[in-house]
């Protein structure tokens, strides 16, 4: 374990005295309270150590490289990476918090003094604030597990009775959270695509290739053909024939006619695509583009060259052949892996796109697991089990007393496993005489009733600090950018709860 260097505070700012705005002072305090949680948890120390063992890591792999004896980090550096860890971490709740893109958050960061100070980036000095791409790697900067260990940490420590105040919670909570009931219940997180039309996928190929032509081009490597912008022209008109082609006496006929004709021009945009990768794969050297700047445009083609023929095959079955084409099977995106096809069974939302996410919350509204599933999600029943595995091991071993969950979660399998670990069950059953018979007893008709929050609790997520949509591309940043909203969120819930301190001054008042 790296030691970490005792760094002195600057002198930082004061805050100017806002009067007249209500919902300032309540952002202003939660801001306030949320850092005084982040102190009192240690959160600070678990990321500093983390990104400072990393650091070490990655000098040594350098200095082996060039040959050199590895001497270790020096103070400036280890002082640079403490500094930049601090404020990775604050910077990526506050940023959940008020639930900005990376670009306006940037811009927010330097007009508020609030969130500077919050940030530690209040000085007397010149205030350097982060750019949006500095604050995306900071976000990146800690992987989802790490994130996840403060989530538990957090949750854990306010769990956690005082034992010089009588129940009181070690986060100076007036008491300790519940653990004993948890609430079940999971959603579909939709990625940020549009409805995924089989011939409107052509038109994103169309549109994304002959960009990336066009680009190469622009360097100076050509080989003969119209202009890229002329493709891009007679898909869309393409695409406008397809739209209107269901006003026609004989639709079917009509829309088979004009997909041959994408195809037709799939081919030549194919070709020419693959023919400039070429050339800028060979002669990159010729043109002002860097190595990484190459291998951005190269990496672009391949990855919609590697999809375009199942792209096309796939509006032909549907269009020409009139067959169904299997959810497991279809292309969804030609940007974003990973995606499935949820039913879902909404008002306004039958089907949705994107990755299932299961919640666990208890009784105030903390999230104490979670998880975005990368492949189809096996089953609510199969979720439940993995969930309260994995939260007896981030909890020591500790399960709860009580499962709530809707009528999705409940099966023999779910229901055996609660009975082995002396779970009490309070699932809503699927069978309509069973339910009548467990609606006697007031304890479950209770959990029952709270469990509809539970409904509440994964709008606030998805909607308050998650984002709608949420703009992430890849699974492994989508998971993390979830875990990061967990983690603001429960600092927000915690931060809103009665304090020990608070109640004792009104008692003496």
């Amino acid at each position: 374990m790296m030691n970490i260097l005792p760094l002195q505070l600057p002198l930082r700012q004061q805050l100017p005295q806002v009067r007249g705005n209500v919902d300032y002072e309540v952002f202003r305090q939660t801001l306030q309270r949320i850092s005084e949680l982040i102190r009192l948890t240690d959160s600070d120390l678990v990321v500093v150590l983390f990104c400072l063992e990393r650091a070490e890591r990655e000098a040594r792999k350098q200095a082996k490289r060039k040959g050199k004896r590895y001497k270790g980090l020096s103070h400036r550096q280890q002082r640079w990476v403490q500094k930049s860890a601090q404020q990775a971490l604050r910077c990526g709740v506050a940023r959940s918090l008020v639930d900005e893109s990376f670009r306006d958050f940037s811009c927010r960061l330097a007009d508020s003094p609030l969130l500077q100070q919050f940030c530690l980036l209040d000085t007397l000095e010149p205030i350097r604030v982060p750019s949006k791409s500095t604050l995306e790697r900071m976000e990146k900067m800690l992987p989802e597990k790490v994130v996840r260990h403060l989530v538990s940490r957090v949750v854990l420590q306010a769990a956690e009775g005082s034992k010089e105040s009588g129940g009181s919670a070690a986060l100076g909570l007036s008491e300790a959270i519940d653990m004993d009931v948890y609430f079940l219940d999971s959603t579909c997180l939709k990625a940020n695509i549009h409805f995924p039309v089989d011939w409107v996928l052509l038109r994103d190929a169309t549109r994304t290739l002959m960009k990336a032509v066009a680009l190469i081009r622009k360097h100076g490597l050509k080989h003969r053909m119209q202009e890229p912008s002329e493709f891009i022209k007679e898909m869309n008109r393409l695409c406008i024939e397809m739209t209107h082609a269901g006003r026609h006496t004989d639709s079917n006929r009509e829309r088979k006619r004009i997909l041959r004709l994408m195809k037709h021009l799939m081919k030549k945009v194919r070709r020419h695509a693959q023919i400039h990768r070429e050339l800028l794969v060979d002669r990159r050297e010729e043109t002002m583009l860097s190595e990484g700047q190459a291998a951005q445009i190269v990496r672009r083609l391949e990855g919609v060259l590697a999809k375009l023929p199942e792209a096309i095959r796939q509006a032909h079955e549907r269009i020409i052949g009139e067959r169904a084409v299997k959810s497991a099977d279809k292309i969804l995106s030609l940007y974003e892996e990973d995606l499935h096809v949820i039913v879902r069974g909404k008002a306004g939302a039958r089907v949705e796109f994107g990755n299932t996410l299961l919640i666990v919350e208890q009784s105030q509204g903390l999230i104490v697991d979670w998880r975005l599933y990368r492949e189809q999600d096996a089953g609510d029943a199969a979720a439940m089990i993995e969930s309260l595995e994995r939260a007896a091991v981030a909890y020591g071993g500790q399960h709860p007393k009580s499962v709530v969950t809707d009528r999705g979660f409940s099966s023999p399998e779910s229901r055996d496993y609660l009975a082995g670990k002396g779970i009490g069950d309070e699932m809503c059953p699927r069978s309509v005489a069973q339910l009548r018979r467990k609606m006697q007893g007031a304890r479950f008709r209770e959990h029952q009733l709270r469990r509809g929050q539970t409904e509440g609790r994964i709008g606030i997520l998805k909607n308050e600090f998650l984002g709608k949509p949420l703009r992430k591309k890849g699974y492994e940043f989508r998971a993390l950018s979830v875990a990061w909203a967990v983690l603001a969120h429960n600092l927000w819930v915690i931060a809103r709860l009665p304090r020990a301190d608070e109640e004792r001054e009104q008692i003496a008042s």
